[in-house]
């Protein structure tokens, strides 16, 4: 990810899942003596999430890296998950329902931040993005399925 953002991006968010992001989580770690907790913390410095004006990458992976990339005009509706066990912890998942055929459903798992907030930073920048791209609910290609 070292050429974003692009002069004209904003970045939202940039970073990695939270490492024992759950109440659940935490008990695991605790009752399993931290081998878990190496586990998580191999997982999640292994996964980068990049959400800005434009996009959203996430990048996963050790030795071989996935990357995926997603404009945030195919963004179609966004789901914010806060149990009571991430709650606890100041966790947060975001479900994100997208228009592209192959990620219909892209999940943020445990972001440590306040989903909401992240949420309310990009609604405005979806909106214009579909405004710049002309997108129009009807255009769903889903539906053509």
């Amino acid at each position: 990810m070292s050429k974003v953002p692009l002069p004209d991006e904003r970045i939202l968010f940039k970073g990695h899942p939270a490492v024992i992001g759950s109440v659940t989580r935490l008990l695991v770690a605790i009752f399993t003596l931290g081998f878990a907790a190496i586990w998580y913390w191999l997982k999640s410095i292994n996964t980068q999430y990049l959400i800005t004006s434009q996009r959203i990458v996430i990048e996963v992976g050790i030795f071989s890296k996935e990357i995926e990339t997603l404009e945030i005009y195919q963004i179609d509706d966004i789901h914010l998950e806060k149990p009571l066990n991430q709650r606890i912890m100041g966790t947060g998942n975001i479900l994100l329902v997208t228009r592209d055929l192959s990620a219909p459903r892209v999940i943020l798992d445990r972001l440590p931040i306040d989903v909401r907030e992240l949420y309310e930073q990009m609604r405005p920048c979806i909106q214009q993005a579909r405004f710049r791209y002309r997108v129009r609910d009807e255009e769903n290609p889903r539906e053509l399925l």
